[in-house]
């Protein structure tokens, strides 16, 4: 988890720990967690009684057609009610809706460790391009300096006979491609620190000094443990997110799929009706309902069939797009690992 430490610099630990802090994709990334969690308990309170309150009053008159003789035409009228509704989750639906939601919550977290894993090679990699461009400006400055003693020497055998002009030629043309490679070098290195900066949430006159003005490049103390094939593919988080998403898609077929039977709701109601001065929790104001109640789209179930429709086509795609993120998975782990093996090779013949 925290292979950059095998730099064993704690320098780049910081910057690493600033990055993950204060990075804006970090942030985005959060908050598509928090959104996901939030549509999890939204799903979640499908499981719970349903209740709702309401209450009025009113004064007013009405027609003279509309009441009794001797009755009052103007008054009070207080009105409040207390519902409260079950739904019997008999074909799923509810718990399909749960379980999709948990799945998008996991894919989100999975997002959210990609998107870690981007920062913190970006951070690692912009970190090393600035030191080792430092480095190599260290080697071509000495470089250019011992070209300028070269020069010097040549020039003094030139003045005695002991050299020909073309060797001073030689020798100075040497010299000015070595000091032209300076300023693509000083460049490379003013633009790892400005995307470090930008990394850690920084403007660059604000990266730590240590970081700005480090020359040597850092070196991992022992290799890399990447472990076996089929491992390192199983825990990179963009194949997880993809399996996540295919399995909340697959649940919201499930959801569409209640909706071809019947909804049964459990429900009553206590309420009161009051006029006039009448005594609002009263025996007679008070009006009460319990009872089952069932609603079904039926026979015409066409809307609901092509949501069903819907949904599969989501689910398919979403498995192209599993077996295509693994794939690629593939790719990018064997390249890399193929890359990283010679570059080992390459660092022990040099």
């Amino acid at each position: 988890d925290n292979w950059w430490r095998l730099y064993q610099d704690p320098v780049l630990d910081g910057l690493v720990a600033d990055a993950l802090a204060a990075n804006t994709d970090v942030r985005v990334a959060v908050a598509r967690i928090e959104k996901a969690r939030a549509s999890l308990r939204g799903s979640r309170s499908d499981r719970l009684p349903q209740t709702d309150i309401s209450a009025s009053g009113t004064y007013g008159r009405v027609s003279e057609a509309q009441v009794l003789p001797g009755f009052d035409r103007e008054g009070r009228r207080v009105d409040g009610e207390l519902a409260i509704g079950y739904e019997l989750d008999l074909f799923g639906r509810v718990s399909r809706g749960i379980e999709a939601s948990r799945a998008d919550l996991t894919a989100a977290q999975e997002d959210a460790d990609a998107v870690r894993v981007t920062v913190v090679a970006d951070t690692v990699r912009a970190y090393v391009d600035a030191t080792s461009a430092a480095d190599q400006l260290g080697v071509a400055q000495r470089t250019v300096d011992l070209l300028d003693r070269s020069t010097r020497i040549t020039n003094a055998r030139f003045e005695r006979g002991l050299n020909q002009k073309l060797d001073v030629i030689r020798v100075t043309q040497l010299r000015e491609q070595q000091a032209a490679a300076i300023p693509s070098l000083q460049a490379a290195r003013d633009a790892a620190l400005f995307r470090l900066a930008t990394l850690t949430g920084r403007t660059p006159q604000d990266l730590p000094e240590a970081a700005r003005t480090r020359t040597t490049t850092p070196d991992v103390s022992k290799p890399i443990p990447v472990g076996d094939g089929a491992t390192l593919l199983a825990r990179r988080p963009d194949v997880k997110a993809a399996e996540r998403r295919l399995a909340a898609d697959t649940a919201r077929v499930g959801v569409a799929t209640a909706d071809l039977y019947p909804k049964i709701t459990l429900g009553g109601s206590v309420g009161t009706t009051a006029v006039g001065a009448t005594d609002v929790f009263g025996g007679g104001p008070l009006r009460w309902l319990l009872g089952p109640m069932i609603s079904w789209a039926f026979p015409n179930q066409e809307a609901i069939r092509a949501r069903i429709g819907g949904a599969k086509a989501d689910a398919e795609a979403d498995l192209a797009s599993f077996d295509g993120t693994v794939l690629r998975a593939l790719e990018e782990t064997e390249t890399a690992l193929s890359a990283y093996r010679n570059a080992l090779l390459r660092k022990e013949r040099l």
